[in-house]
């Protein structure tokens, strides 16, 4: 599967406290070292929620808004104090800023369609163009306006301010509630900070960055009323996280334990920050920290992550399953029981990982990286319908660059009449959500480089790796560099990168995949033997067309070599 961001890690959504330090886990195994980490950041908790066109509730007609805070600000900067008694009022006929009516009615018919479930090529194309809309017109207000005629239930005010929405089912209504709230109390500082961490968690949920803006104007709206609050900081570094910021997420989240020690999200946003930027000593330090003052399910998912990234499978499986059954919510129980599938797969144990998404859909059947994985997992055991059809459904809600690469390679793999046109359709889409994500602020580099090497622009995939390389330098960031070089015929250059991949005693099938066809490009035949056969080992299904190219060319090595010995006799 794809590397890990910070899109998809819970955290609790929980208030953090002032008083003095919580007590420990029960388990002193779990709560002192052997803990867990899954490399991303977001509320924990959360059930992905079901919203017409993957959008929020919508203002009532007539109604006003509380004016959002200024443009993003430098970390470490304060930010100015707006009228605070301001509010804009909503544009019902079109976005501010924006074609006006025109352009507004298209993106709602267009989301409409898209809430209908349409299938494969009409969902994808449909959905990614909302998205695009979305993304077109998100930067010029902090809320949509009306759709629909429909108005959102109203919630009391203390319901809506509290961060539990964040482990709702219904993220949408709560957001509702909030927005409802803040036009009657614009100066609470800790609504406007819990309205900014729910467009975060909508954007991570849904895959949709155009609600990265909106949850940045409520994060600065916050920070403006009550400077260096630290609901709001961590705020800031969970979004910028997800943007992937992981400077400015490492920034704000050490601001905010300045203010709070114990906050849960500023204490996993820098453990993710740390890891995201190839510091991973310092990672596992972080962790240890986290886990002493604030152990619990989002700390004890990032160990795990620490002791993955560095080969140690066993503590990893091991703190994911005591996580698990520390697990009360839905949403953690879905997504603790995901990184386990995960992990399992990885290491090319399907039918277990296939038991762990079970456990994972058992809890919430919606949760899109339990149902991408399972399909995975599907394609690795030889139901390959099953597969393209788990996968048709997940990008049909919402086509991110992953799942969108994975369908695309089944697609190849079979080989049927109007497959390779599908597919054709599936990387295109990756462009699209490229374009999405850069409106939105967020920064998809590696998932250019990944989707790009393989099926796109060679030279763009070696720019976009280049960039990222120079930003942060992880095993993953190591690995697209690699390949990018690889694809573009710098075998010499790229085989260092790959090497470096390795170098935490990381295993991932791709990765050995990888370096040896560099290995073999270069004439190191022996190395390129040796790493080939241990990706398909350690996960024959690891990639569609991966791995059958890793078979091939194992094949091709094997011949060769008998060639060159009858040649020598």
């Amino acid at each position: 599967m794809p590397a890990r961001t910070n899109d998809d890690a819970p955290e609790s959504a929980a208030q953090e406290p002032d008083g003095p330090r919580p007590e420990k886990a029960a388990d002193p195994s779990v709560a002192s070292g052997a803990s867990g980490m899954s490399g991303v950041s977001g509320p924990s908790g959360v059930v992905s929620p079901e919203t017409p066109g993957g959008v929020t509730p919508e203002t009532p007609a007539g109604a006003t808004e509380p004016a959002g805070a200024t443009e993003s600000t430098p970390a470490g900067t304060s930010e100015a104090t707006p009228d605070e008694g301001t509010v804009a009022s909503i544009e019902i006929a079109g976005h501010p800023g924006t074609g006006g009516p025109v352009d507004d009615v298209r993106v709602a018919a267009v989301r409409r369609v898209g809430a209908a479930g349409r299938r494969w090529r009409a969902a994808q194309l449909g959905a990614c163009a909302a998205m695009l809309a979305v993304g077109l017109t998100a930067g010029a207000v902090a809320f949509g306006a009306v759709r629909d005629g429909q108005r959102p239930a109203p919630v009391p005010a203390a319901a809506a301010v509290s961060p539990g929405l964040l482990t709702s089912s219904d993220l949408a209504t709560g957001i509702a509630s909030l927005q409802a709230h803040l036009r009657a109390q614009p100066k609470d500082f800790g609504g406007w900070a819990t309205l900014g961490l729910a467009y975060v968690e909508q954007a991570r949920t849904q895959g949709d960055p155009s609600r990265y803006p909106q949850a940045e104007r409520a994060l600065k709206r916050s920070l403006a009323l009550r400077p260096d609050n630290d609901q709001a900081l961590s705020g800031r570094a969970a979004l910028a996280a997800a943007r992937h910021d992981f400077t400015g997420a490492l920034t704000f989240a050490d601001r905010a334990l300045r203010q709070n020690p114990y906050g849960e999200r500023a204490l996993c946003s820098r453990i993710d920050a740390l890891v995201e930027l190839g510091r991973y000593d310092e990672a596992a330090e972080a962790a240890r920290v986290a886990d002493e003052r604030r152990p619990g399910v989002p700390v004890f998912t990032r160990y795990a992550y620490v002791h993955e990234l560095r080969g140690d499978l066993a503590t990893a499986r091991r703190v994911l399953e005591q996580a698990l059954a520390a697990s009360t919510s839905a949403g953690d129980i879905a997504y603790v029981a995901t990184q386990l599938g995960q992990l399992a797969w990885n290491q090319g144990d399907p039918a277990t990982a296939l038991t762990d998404y079970a456990r994972a859909l058992a809890a919430d059947e919606n949760y899109l990286p339990a149902l991408e994985g399972r399909a995975r997992a599907q394609a690795a055991s030889g139901q390959k319908a099953a597969a393209i059809t788990g996968l048709e459904q997940v990008v049909a809600r919402y086509p991110l660059p992953g799942p969108l690469v994975a369908l695309g390679e089944l697609y190849e793999a079979r080989g049927a009449a109007g497959d390779a046109a599908k597919a054709r359709d599936q990387y295109t889409l990756v462009d699209a959500w490229t374009a999405l994500a850069r409106a939105g602020g967020v920064n998809p580099d590696l998932d250019t480089a990944l989707a790009a090497a393989d099926h796109g622009d060679r030279a763009a995939a070696l720019r976009a790796a280049r960039a990222e390389w120079d930003r942060r330098q992880t095993v993953h960031t190591a690995d697209a560099l690699a390949w990018a070089l690889h694809v573009n015929g710098k075998d010499t250059e790229a085989l260092p990168y790959a090497r470096r991949a390795a170098a935490t005693g990381y295993r991932n099938a791709a990765f050995l995949y990888h370096r040896g066809v560099i290995e073999r490009a270069t004439g190191r035949t022996a190395g390129a033997r040796t790493h080939l056969t241990a990706a398909l080992k350690l996960n024959p299904g690891f990639s569609p067309l991966g791995a059958r190219e890793a078979r091939t060319a194992l094949k091709d090595l094997a011949a060769d070599g008998a060639k060159a010995a009858e040649a020598g006799r």
